[in-house]
């Protein structure tokens, strides 16, 4: 009886230890059905991609490999084979886009690990270019928003100005304005900071009342404080200079478009050579506070929105063809053609509220919709200016953006640009790409 007891033992034992053999154990005889690991202690490929300069180093380590001593690894930059040890460290010597991969393999099956790592080059040139197509994006614009086929210049609002200096979040979450610049210099082009004070909302006008950039500017010791912090970002992040978007006009509008000709000075005196030095300047009587800008490289005028958002105003196109040469002929008495580059939107006025007489209701019934939304609603709004969204929307489609550009071009004004960039499509119904077919 017992020694029953004891085969059955053993053998239960037996049954136990094969049952709790590991299916990637490769000793246990079971090659065929092990598949590779590579596992990732230290992170080394946390992020999907990454942003580096030329010269600097992406350091792949603290990698494990399983089977860890049967086990092939290669490593690949751009498909390309270019080492078989158990870590790589990847230096770039030029600009652009890499794919940087490490394969493991055993028994014929492979698992694979992929980041892609995007080098900002230390060495361009600029593309040639007639007239300038600015893509201007919004504080919520991204790289993947630009076709850099289609501009020659791009300027990210980035920056805003308030009471405690320069707040930069917006460019630095999730590295957005280290990627544009990246991209920028890989395709050769510009990018450009953008500053300015409280925004209120996609028309990229000021809040009413607000005074948080213009109480800045005309202090002289907080702008030489405002330019070191400019020029401290736009060094670090190897942007290509700034645009000054003054819109704080509803409150001391005089005295800050007043104190922008010297901030102009400051920061071009300030900035590594070269450096582009831009303003965004308004269309209203206000335009002749302005003094001198021949320091800036150009100004770009905000063209568009008409201001006829009164209670009782006929809804209508608030960013016409009219409208547009009306800012161009007021801006030439200040300045020459060649300084001038005129703005289009790339959003529409919508009426949410309309009087008895079919008017616009009042201050507050009506708001801005995006040119990418208005196109969700109806495909064909890119052929047209108007489409029936509430009480309407009014906007710039490719014919009146076309008609614009040609003018621009046959003037002789220095170009245009769009904002926003991000309110933008892509492809064959694209308003930057518009301009720029045109402004060619």
């Amino acid at each position: 009886m017992n020694n029953i007891k004891y085969i059955l033992l053993s053998a239960f034992l037996c049954v136990s230890i094969l049952s709790g053999c590991k299916k990637d154990d490769a000793d246990a005889g079971n090659e065929g059905e092990f598949y590779p690991r590579i596992f990732d202690k230290n992170g080394a490929f946390r992020l999907a991609s990454s942003i580096i300069a030329e010269g600097q180093s992406a350091v792949f380590t603290g990698l494990q490999f399983s089977p860890s001593d049967r086990a092939s690894v290669v490593w690949k930059v751009n498909d390309k084979i270019v080492s078989s040890d158990t870590a790589f460290t990847f230096t770039p010597t030029a600009g652009g886009e890499y794919k940087i991969s490490v394969e493991a393999s055993f028994d014929g099956k492979t698992t694979s690990r992929t980041s892609s790592i995007l080098v900002n080059p230390s060495n361009y040139t600029f593309k040639p270019y007639t007239n300038v197509a600015l893509a201007y994006l919004s504080a919520e614009g991204l790289a993947k928003d630009v076709d850099w086929e289609k501009v020659t210049h791009v300027a990210f609002k980035c920056g805003w100005v308030n009471s405690d200096g320069l707040d930069v979040t917006v460019g630095q979450t999730n590295r957005a304005a280290d990627e544009l610049v990246a991209r920028g210099h890989i395709n050769k082009t510009p990018v450009i900071m953008g500053i300015s004070g409280f925004l209120s909302g996609i028309d990229g006008w000021s809040r009413y009342e607000s005074n948080d950039f213009g109480a800045v500017i005309i202090d002289p010791a907080k702008r030489a404080s405002l330019v070191q912090q400019v020029v401290a970002y736009v060094t670090a992040r190897k942007m290509d200079g700034v645009d000054i978007m003054m819109t704080d006009l509803s409150i001391n509008g005089d005295k800050n478009i007043a104190a922008v000709g010297p901030l102009i000075r400051e920061l071009k005196a300030a900035l590594p050579a070269k450096s582009i030095v831009t303003a965004t300047v308004a269309t209203n009587w206000l335009r002749g506070q302005y003094g001198n800008l021949a320091a800036a490289d150009w100004v770009n005028v905000h063209a568009f929105e008409d201001g006829a958002v009164s209670p009782g105003s006929p809804r209508a196109q608030s960013s016409s063809y009219d409208y547009m040469v009306s800012c161009a002929a007021n801006w030439v008495s200040l300045l020459p053609k060649d300084k001038i580059v005129l703005g289009m939107p790339a959003f529409g006025l919508r009426y949410i509220e309309i009087d008895g007489n079919g008017n616009n209701l009042g201050w507050g019934s009506y708001n801005y919709v995006k040119y990418f939304d208005i196109l969700q609603h109806d495909p064909q709004a890119f052929s047209k200016e108007t489409t029936n969204m509430a009480f309407g929307v009014f906007y710039n489609g490719i014919p009146l953006i076309e008609k614009k550009a040609k003018y621009i071009k046959s003037a002789g004004f220095k170009g245009a640009y769009l904002w926003a960039a991000d309110y933008d499509v892509l492809g064959a119904n694209s308003l930057m790409g518009t301009i720029a077919k045109d402004l060619k």
